[in-house]
């Protein structure tokens, strides 16, 4: 249960970075995601990674690694007002679904930026599905049908 915990606190250590204003440390590579739950009303922060930013919009793409069932990706589609922060940037955003040949674009454009790191990625997505995932053109589109990605724009 302690190490259970201890990870947790290891996880939410990016969320104290943006309250803390140093948020600009993580530039554009994490954004923190201020949504609303879907029963509880309550405020609830949490940090993604940016798998594709695109400097025209400006668009942040993110993958949701727990699925569809995900709390952020069901409150987001629950209660769409949300708030992002990139670096030093809070603005309103309305977010978007990508659809499959946009996703697979963007989650093979995210494996070639980090192909250094492309065989890590992979064991842990593989762990995430359920499944050995290979990176082969079927596989990304079983992926992104499993792990959705999500596009946020300033509103």
């Amino acid at each position: 249960m302690r190490r259970k915990k201890r990870l947790g606190r290891f996880f939410r250590a990016p969320i104290y970075l943006y309250r803390w204003g140093l948020g600009g440390m993580l530039g554009k590579r994490f954004l923190l995601l201020i949504h609303t739950g879907r029963r509880t009303g309550h405020r609830h922060e949490t940090v993604l990674e940016i798998m594709e930013y695109r400097a025209d919009g400006p668009e942040a793409v993110v993958m949701s690694g727990f699925g569809r069932n995900a709390d952020w990706f069901l409150n987001i589609q629950a209660r769409p007002e949300v708030e992002v922060v990139i670096g030093t940037q809070h603005f309103a955003v309305e977010s978007r679904l990508l659809p499959e040949a946009e996703a697979v674009n963007a989650l093979r454009g995210y494996l070639q930026r980090n192909r250094f790191m492309a065989p890590i990625i992979r064991w842990v997505l593989s762990r995430l599905l359920g499944w050995q995932y290979r990176g082969s053109e079927s596989d990304d589109r079983r992926l992104v049908a499993r792990l959705p990605l999500v596009a946020f724009r300033p509103q």
